[in-house]
C-alpha cells in the first residue's frame, strides 16, 4: 500500500466511527436503540441488508470458491433474492404487527417459552462462531498481506474495536445509518477490484473463452462435490430461509421498518442489489484462475486481485470497501447479539428493569460477545476452505428452527409440546449426523442433503406429537399464522396503490430478472 492508500483507509475508519457515534448520540430508550424508533425507511433498510450480508466473509470465500471450484457458490446469492420475496408475502405481516424486538420472542407468542430460549441459544452461538468470528477471520487475511508482522490476535483485536466502538454507544441507529455508507463503499471497491481483475485477464470474452466451462455453469451435475443441482434444490432453500426469514442479525433490520411497505421494499431492494454480485464479486475469481494459476488456496485469491491490480488511491479505496464489509457485519452482528442476550434472558429475568438499565445490560453483552469472537477468530483456519466452513455449520444446526417457523407460519394447529419435540429431536439428530459425517466419517453425505433430512425429521416430529397431544388455546396463535383470508384482505389493500408501489408486482419482476440471470449462465 502507498501513503495514499493509507491516509484513505485512516480517513475512513475515523470518519466512519465518528459518523457512527453522532447518529446514535441521543438518549436511548430501548425502542429506540434495539430497533431504530421502528423508523426506518426502505432504502436504509436495503442498503442496511445488503451491507451485513455482503460481510468480509463473503469477499473472501466468493472469489475463492469461484476460483477453486467455479460460480457455483453464486447460488446462494441469487438463491437468497428468490427467499426475500418469499419473506416479504409470508414473514414480514406478522413480524411486524407482533411488535416483537427479537425472532425467538416471536416463537414464544406462536409456542412457548423453551422454542424462545433454544432458538436464541442456537442463534448466538451461530452469531459468535459464524458470522463474527469468521468475518474477524477475513480480515486477518488481508491484514497479513499488508501487515505480515502484526500477530493475528492483535488483528482481530483492532477490526472488533473499530466496529464496536459506535455499536456500543449507538444501538441500532448507528449500525443502520454506517451501513448505508459502508454499503455504497463496498460496491465501489468491488467494481474496481472486478475491472482490475477483467483487465488483467484480457477481458470478458477472453475470460469467458479461457475459463473451463464447467466453472462458469451455476447448475452443477447432481453428482458434483461442492453444489449438485439436486442439493441446490432441497438443501439451498432451507438454509435461505433460515439466513433471510429467521436470522436475528438480517430481520432486525426488518423489525426497525416504518411500516409494511417499507420493510418489504427494503427487503426487495437488497434482492435486486444481490443480482449483480455475480458480475463484481464471484467472475473476478474465475478471472484470477487465469491470473495466478495454481495457488494452493482460494481464499487467498480476493487478496491478491485488490493489491496486485489495482493502482495507489484504488487500493485504499478498495481495502476501505473491504473494511465496510467487516466492520457492517460484526457490527449488525454484535448489536444483534447483545438484543438478543438482553430481550431474551435478562429481561425475561428481571421483567421490571427499567430503558436505561436495559441499554447498560446490552452496552456490556456487545463487549462479551466481541470477546468471543475475537478468541475464535483465528481457530477458523483449520477448517479448510472458509465458505465450506460457514455453509457446513449452518445445515447441521438450523433445519429444526426453519422447520417450526415454516410449519407453525402455514399450520394452526402445530402446539408447544410438538415444538418441544421438533427442537430437541433435531438436535439430537443433528449432533449424531455432525459426528458421524465429518468427525467419524462413517458416512459421506453433502451439507446440503444434511439440511433436508433434519428439516423432514424435525418437521414431522413437531405434526405427529401435536397431534398427539391437546391443542394450544385458541388465541396462542391468533394473528400469527398465515392463511387465504389474509391474502384475500391484503389483495384488497394493495389494489389502492400503483403498480410500482405494490410489492407483489415488485417481487414477480425481481423473481423473472433472476431466473433470466440464472438461465443465462446454466
Amino acid at each position: 500500500m502507498a501513503p495514499i492508500d493509507f491516509l484513505i483507509v485512516g480517513v475512513y475508519l475515523v470518519g466512519i466511527t465518528l459518523f457512527g457515534l453522532y447518529v446514535g448520540r441521543r438518549d436511548q430508550s430501548s425502542d429506540s436503540f434495539f430497533l431504530a424508533s421502528r423508523r426506518s425507511t426502505w432504502p436504509v433498510v436495503g442498503f442496511s441488508l445488503l451491507a451485513s450480508n455482503i460481510s468480509s466473509t463473503t469477499l473472501v470465500g466468493l472469489a475463492g470458491a469461484a476460483y477453486s471450484v467455479g460460480i457455483s457458490a453464486y447460488n446462494y446469492e441469487w438463491m437468497g433474492t428468490v427467499v426475500l420475496v418469499f419473506f416479504c408475502v409470508f414473514f414480514i405481516p406478522f413480524l411486524l404487527r407482533s411488535k416483537v424486538y427479537t425472532l425467538p420472542e416471536f416463537l414464544e407468542r406462536r409456542f412457548n417459552g423453551f422454542a424462545r430460549s433454544y432458538f436464541s441459544a442456537v442463534t448466538l452461538f451461530l452469531n459468535i462462531t459464524l458470522n463474527a468470528a469468521a468475518a474477524l477471520y477475513c480480515g486477518m487475511l488481508l491484514f497479513r498481506v499488508v501487515l505480515p508482522d502484526m500477530p493475528a490476535w492483535q488483528v482481530v483485536i483492532l477490526e472488533a474495536l473499530s466496529a464496536g466502538i459506535y455499536t456500543f454507544a449507538g444501538g441500532l441507529r448507528s449500525v443502520l445509518y454506517t451501513e448505508v455508507i459502508q454499503a455504497i463503499m463496498l460496491i465501489i471497491a468491488s467494481i474496481a477490484i472486478s475491472l482490475g481483475s477483467f483487465a488483467h485477464a484480457g477481458g470478458w470474452d477472453h475470460v469467458m473463452a479461457a475459463v473451463e466451462p464447467a466453472k462458469l455453469s451455476l447448475i452443477r451435475p447432481s453428482d458434483d462435490p461442492y453444489m449438485p443441482w439436486t442439493g441446490l434444490l432441497v438443501g439451498a432453500p432451507l438454509l435461505g430461509i433460515y439466513y433471510w426469514c429467521t436470522n436475528q442479525v438480517m430481520v432486525q433490520r426488518v423489525l426497525s421498518a416504518k411500516d409494511e411497505n417499507h420493510g418489504r421494499w427494503g427487503c426487495l431492494l437488497a434482492g435486486f442489489l444481490k443480482l449483480p454480485i455475480l458480475f463484481v464479486m464471484v467472475l473476478p475469481g474465475s478471472a484470477a484462475t487465469l491470473i495466478y494459476p495454481g495457488l494452493a488456496a482460494g481464499d487467498d485469491v480476493y487478496a491478491r486481485l485488490l493489491f496486485d491490480l489495482l493502482p495507489a488511491g484504488v487500493v485504499g479505496l478498495a481495502v476501505a470497501g473491504f473494511l465496510s464489509a467487516l466492520m457492517s457485519s460484526v457490527a449488525s452482528t454484535l448489536n444483534a447479539s447483545s438484543t438478543l442476550i438482553t430481550m431474551d434472558f435478562i429481561r425475561r429475568w428481571r421483567p421490571g428493569m427499567p430503558d436505561r438499565a436495559l441499554v447498560r445490560a446490552s452496552r456490556l453483552a456487545t463487549i462479551l460477545v466481541a470477546a468471543l469472537a475475537v478468541a475464535w477468530a483465528p481457530q477458523i483456519e483449520r477448517f479448510g476452505s472458509l465458505w465450506q466452513y460457514v455453509q457446513g455449520l449452518l445445515a447441521y444446526a438450523v433445519p429444526p428452527v426453519t422447520a417450526l417457523y415454516l410449519v407453525g407460519l402455514f399450520w394452526p394447529r402445530a402446539n408447544s409440546k410438538g415444538a418441544m419435540a421438533c427442537l430437541l429431536s433435531g438436535l439430537v439428530c443433528g449432533v449424531a449426523l455432525f459426528v458421524a459425517n465429518p468427525v467419524l466419517h462413517l458416512i459421506h453425505l453433502h451439507f446440503l442433503y444434511v439440511a433436508p433430512i433434519l428439516f423432514v425429521q424435525s418437521a414431522v416430529a413437531l405434526v405427529l406429537v401435536s397431534l398427539a397431544t391437546d391443542p394450544d388455546p385458541v388465541e396462542k396463535g391468533q394473528g400469527l399464522t398465515w392463511n387465504l383470508a389474509f391474502f384475500r384482505a391484503e389483495t384488497l389493500e394493495l389494489a389502492g396503490l400503483p403498480l410500482w408501489c405494490n410489492y407483489r408486482v415488485l417481487g414477480g419482476g425481481l423473481v423473472v430478472l433472476t431466473g433470466a440471470l440464472v438461465y443465462a449462465f446454466r
